[in-house]
């Protein structure tokens, strides 16, 4: 798979009011990346969205294009809040599964054929609940700041991936 990998392009909202939150995990990565290329020695590109999330479409599709890959070399890295926190899966191929920034991507590049690295940021079942014993929705804290124990977690999960992608 690394060899198919031609660029990498991390998703979140701009902004400092979107640092370190939650929706924000595929910057979070992409900085990862980038501050560990050294180490790693990795043979692609990394970019990060300018764009909103849900508006992350036009911004992907102007990478593929100007870098002229095919969507089966890019890898989209994003939050998803169906994961457990300290959890990811890599594939292609797939459904949007809701998410909006990908939506808009397989929308502008008129494929689901591109990688997608889909980071768990689902706080733990304890967590998750509300005092009443209702469940998060996602909307209730993919746009929170990110914990430093959580960031700890993270960054663990971020070392696995990089270690796959090598």
């Amino acid at each position: 798979m690394n060899s198919d990998i031609k660029l990498i392009i991390g998703l979140g909202n701009p902004g400092r009011k979107y640092e370190n939150t939650y929706h924000s995990v595929g910057f979070l990565f992409v900085d990862y990346l980038k501050e560990n290329q050294q180490i790693f020695n990795f043979k692609f590109s990394i970019l990060k969205s300018t764009e909103y999330m849900n508006k992350s479409g036009k911004f992907v599709a102007e990478a593929v294009k100007k870098e002229g890959i095919e969507s089966e070399e890019l890898l989209v890295a994003h939050d998803d809040s169906d994961l457990e926190l300290g959890t990811y899966k890599l594939q292609i191929g797939r459904g949007a599964g809701g998410h909006h920034g990908v939506e808009s991507i397989q929308q502008h590049l008129k494929t689901n054929e591109f990688w997608r690295l889909r980071i768990g940021i689902r706080p733990s079942p304890s967590e998750a609940s509300t005092k009443d014993g209702r469940h998060l929705k996602a909307g209730e804290f993919v746009l929170k700041k990110i914990s430093p124990v959580n960031k700890k977690i993270l960054e663990k999960v971020f070392e696995k991936i990089a270690e796959e992608l090598k």
